[in-house]
Formats: C-alpha cells, structure tokens, sequence
C-alpha cells in the first residue's frame, strides 16, 4: 500500500525525527558523566514524566488530527487539507496538533534522562518548532486559504492555555 504525502510533510517528519534524535545523542554525550544522568532514581521520575508528557502529545496530535480530516475532500495526500476547519478543537486554537507535537521533544527528553537535552536542547528545539509553525505553517495555510484564514485567525489564537480548551485537547 502506498501512502502519497506532499513534499512539505516529509519534510517537516524528517525534521522531528532529526530534532528528537540529534537532540537525544549531543545530550547523552554531553552528559555521560554527569551525577545526575548516572542517577537511577532521577531517571525513573524522568522517565515516568516523559512518558506522561508523551501521551499528552499524541493526544493532542489525535484530537487535531480527527478534526483536521474532515478537511480532506477528494484524493490528496496524507496530512494535507483543502477545506478550512475551523469547529471542535480548532474552535479553541488554530495549530492544535503542532501544539501538543511541540511537547514531544520535552517528552523524549525526560524518557530519555539526558539533564543536557532536558534544560537546554529539548527548550531549543521546541522554541524553533514554535518559530516554524509561526513562519511557515502560518504561511502555507494564509496562502492557501486567503481572507477566509485571516478572519479565523483574528478571532482564534494559535495556541490557548484556557483550561476548556486543554481539558479537549488532552482527553483521551
């Protein structure tokens, strides 16, 4: 079975994947003699925090990606839309799924037990996602559906922090 994706999605997978795994190796390296990384008892309460950090994640990545599929009318690729959704979570907040996504760096952090890529890479690598999604992903969705996105975007955050909305976005 083939799974047509757009350029642009394989992109931006290869990029989590380079962002979680480069993360992940310059932090251990950084930190194998550190007492804290050679800690069993800091790895177990990091490792059940990651884990924690992790499901929220994907929650929030499911509930985004559920709405978001309502916008797929016709044969286009996997991850792509070409209708504006704009009810359930996307009612709350316009980029739920990169939301949620941008917690998993923190997430395999944790899991992982690296100090280095818990303070300083996983907080990095999570301010550039931010940045992504604010230049490019705000871009592509302006571009793609003109005035119709920007009075949306007048009117829903990117992001919100209201209890309402992340009690939706993290349910199971």
């Amino acid at each position: 079975m083939k799974v047509k994706s757009s350029f642009s999605v394989v992109v931006r997978l290869l990029l989590w994947l380079l962002l979680l795994l480069g993360g992940m190796l310059i932090g251990v390296r950084s930190d194998m003699e550190d007492p804290l990384f050679l800690s069993p008892l800091f790895h177990l309460f990091s490792a059940a925090a990651g884990f924690v950090v992790i499901v929220l994640a994907f929650r929030a990545a499911r509930h985004g990606g559920r709405e978001l599929a309502k916008g797929r009318v016709g044969d286009i690729p996997r991850l792509e839309t070409n209708r504006l959704i704009t009810s359930g979570i996307y009612s709350c907040m316009r980029h739920p799924m990169l939301f949620g996504l941008t917690l998993l760096p923190l997430g395999w952090a944790l899991l992982v037990g690296s100090p280095t890529f818990i303070l300083l890479i996983a907080p990095a690598e999570m301010l550039f996602i931010v940045f992504m999604v604010i230049v490019f992903e705000e871009l592509e969705v302006r571009k793609k559906f003109g005035d119709a996105y920007r009075a949306y975007a007048r009117e829903v955050p990117m992001v919100s922090f209201k209890s309402s909305c992340l009690k939706t976005l993290f349910s199971k």
